[in-house]
């Protein structure tokens, strides 16, 4: 049966791990896919509303915004895949890069927000 789900990559390592690690394991990257899509509509609000802040900075913080909406979803599979495998191997779950990168993220763009209302 585990060499008909996808991907084979990671279905076809080690033994079957309890089923509410795996639900748990597919419920973060749901969350990450929901985290995206806030990030990119926030990136699109910000653009479309044309508040009465500085153009260039706001589209600046838009454009981190949407960038990193973009990337989320490829980072969240790999972390999946990764956790699935250690999960499967009987190994300890590999650390995500996923906080970082929207952490920092998120600042920058507030950060570009603050000045483009200082600025404008």
């Amino acid at each position: 049966m585990s060499d008909r789900r996808f991907p084979r990559s990671v279905f076809s390592r080690g033994k079957e791990p309890d089923a509410r690690f795996s639900l748990a394991n597919e419920r973060t990257f749901l969350a990450w896919i929901r985290t995206a899509l806030a990030l990119i509509a926030g990136g699109v609000a910000l653009e479309v509303l044309g508040l009465d802040l500085h153009a260039g900075l706001r589209l600046a913080a838009s454009l981190v915004l949407v960038a990193v909406g973009i990337v989320t979803p490829a980072l969240a599979w790999i972390g999946w895949m990764r956790s699935e495998i250690a999960l499967r191997e009987s190994r300890p779950l590999p650390a995500s890069i996923l906080g970082v990168l929207l952490g920092a993220s998120v600042t920058v763009a507030g950060i570009l927000v603050i000045l483009a209302i200082l600025v404008r």
